[in-house]
């Protein structure tokens, strides 16, 4: 069985596993606080020690669902890294104060989603807490001054972003030291490895988190003749690696130089089985840059 690696994201960052558990969709999985716990420990079993979670997520019910699994096995919070992220706000019968959908990165309430999050997963740390998504608002010196204060107060061990772009990212990694960016990368959105994000990140030496890798699905799914074409691809590529088309696709984000650690969005333990192989799937250029003509319609200028 394979077993996913791990390594460190950045300079002074935390040690995660390279697939790490992405828990956005568990509202949606019907499963119970001990087949919660049986997901976990089979997460585990591969080598999958680091948690993605956001206070929104499940309706603001997706953290409160995993601090029943830790509550039911309190010895597997020490066994997992914990990411959460804050900062969006939308009305919901669970935030009955909440009456307009907007960003919010004030000190203020940074500090309290934290705080939150850490009683919803009930956990006493956050092993990385992450801006949702850029705020036109934001104030660095006062997002700063919350992340500050929660990591000396011991309840943040370290802080990043996510969907930020390189100046939004810059800007704010220059009041306080960030140790990631999580944007979407797949196949079907190859926007950050020409934007500059991944470019950034190798200045950096930090390792970018990566949701949608599998572009939800759209990968297997969509009909339109340009995925057919690419699905083709991956198809063919997957015949001479032995392995399966959505490790293939998997692979091509992993294979990045940026070194990435991508996260998973499946209940289904075969799903988390294929990210940790595709962690070991090693394509060649030729087959990288195949896979980026059939995507992208376009050949190298």
């Amino acid at each position: 069985m394979s077993i996913s690696p791990r390594q460190q994201i950045a300079p002074q960052g935390p040690e995660f596993s390279r697939i790490v558990l992405g828990l956005w969709r568990l509202s949606s999985w019907q499963m119970t606080p001990a087949e919660r716990v049986d997901f976990l420990k089979a997460a585990l079993d591969l080598g999958i020690t680091t948690i993605d979670q956001a206070d929104i997520y499940g309706d603001y019910t997706s953290e409160t669902l995993l601090g029943e699994a830790f509550a039911l096995a309190p010895e597997l919070r020490q066994r997992f890294q914990i990411v959460t992220k804050c900062g969006i706000q939308f009305p919901s019968v669970n935030r009955p104060h909440q009456t307009a959908h907007i960003y919010n990165t004030t000190a203020a309430h940074i500090i309290q989603s934290a705080e939150n999050s850490l009683r919803s997963m009930q956990i006493d740390c956050i092993d990385l807490l992450l801006i949702h998504r850029p705020d036109p608002l934001m104030d660095a010196d006062a997002v700063a001054q919350a992340f500050l204060q929660l990591q000396q107060s011991g309840k943040v061990k370290h802080v990043g972003v996510s969907n930020f772009t390189p100046a939004q990212f810059d800007l704010l990694a220059s009041r306080i030291p960030l140790v990631t960016n999580q944007v979407e990368c797949s196949l079907l959105h190859t926007a950050p490895i020409d934007d500059g994000t991944f470019d950034n990140c190798q200045r950096l030496r930090i390792s970018p988190m990566i949701w949608s890798a599998l572009a939800g699905g759209r990968l297997f799914s969509d009909q339109h003749p340009q995925i057919q074409v690419l699905h083709a691809e991956l198809n063919r590529i997957a015949n001479e690696l032995d392995v399966s088309v959505s490790c293939v696709a998997m692979a091509w984000v992993l294979n990045l130089p940026s070194q990435p650690v991508l996260l998973t969005g499946s209940g289904r333990v075969k799903v988390l089985e294929e990210a940790v192989r595709a962690c070991g799937c090693q394509l060649s250029r030729e087959q990288w840059f195949d896979l980026w003509r059939a995507a992208t319609g376009q050949d190298l200028p």
